[in-house]
C-alpha cells in the first residue's frame, strides 16, 4: 500500500527506495539487530531490494524508511497484517544504529504511526511482540503507552538461548487519552 510521506518534527517517515536496501542491508546482518529482530538468516541488497519492491507493497501493510530532516536514513516503521473488518493492525519499527537510538526518533515515529492507525486507518488496537530478553525495548514501548496482554514463554530461540515473546498492545482510547 503507497502512502504519502509524512513531516515530523525531527524525523521524515516516506517511502522506501531501492537505495534504502544498502542501509538495511548492513544493519540487518548485525547480531545484536538479528537478535532483536529475530531475523534468523543473513540478508543482502538483493534481498532487501525485494522487500521494498514486492513484500512491502501489498496490500495489507504500509511501510516507510525513517529519515532525519536532512534525508539520512535511521530506520524503517511500518503497520502490518492490517485487518480493518475487526479494526487491528500490528506495528514494526527498527532504529538499528545504537548512535540514533534514545534521541527522540523512535518516540516520534511511533507517534506518528499511531495517529495514522487510529486516524486515517480507524483501527481499534495496534500490536506489538517484542523479545522478552530485548528490555530496552520493552521500556521504550511502555514508555509509548503500550500494555503487555501476553507472553509466550520461551517462545523465541536465537543461538542457542530461549527467551520469551512478550505481547503488547495500545487501544485507541488509550492512544487518544494520551494525546
Amino acid at each position: 500500500m503507497e502512502h504519502k510521506a509524512i513531516k515530523g518534527k525531527r524525523i521524515v517517515l516516506r517511502e522506501q527506495r531501492e537505495e534504502d536496501a544498502k542501509f538495511f542491508a548492513y544493519w540487518f546482518n548485525q547480531p545484536a539487530i538479528m537478535f532483536q529482530c529475530g531475523f534468523t538468516e543473513p540478508t543482502d541488497e538483493d534481498k532487501e531490494l525485494q522487500y521494498i519492491n514486492e513484500y512491502h507493497k501489498s496490500e495489507d501493510s504500509v511501510w516507510f524508511t525513517i529519515t532525519d530532516t536532512d534525508g539520512t536514513v535511521i530506520g524503517e516503521t511500518g503497520l502490518l497484517r492490517m485487518f480493518p473488518a475487526w479494526h487491528c493492525t500490528d506495528l514494526t519499527i527498527i532504529i538499528p544504529d545504537p548512535e540514533k537510538q534514545k534521541k527522540g526518533y523512535g518516540t516520534e515515529a511511533i507517534r506518528l504511526m499511531l495517529d495514522m492507525a487510529f486516524g486515517e486507518y480507524e483501527m481499534n488496537r495496534v500490536s506489538i511482540g517484542v523479545v522478552g530478553l530485548n528490555t530496552d525495548a520493552l521500556e521504550f514501548y511502555k514508555k509509548t503507552g503500550f500494555r503487555q496482554e501476553g507472553l509466550q514463554e520461551q517462545g523465541y530461540y536465537y543461538n542457542g538461548e530461549y527467551s520469551d515473546f512478550v505481547m503488547m498492545r495500545i487501544l485507541r482510547e488509550e492512544w487518544l487519552s494520551q494525546r
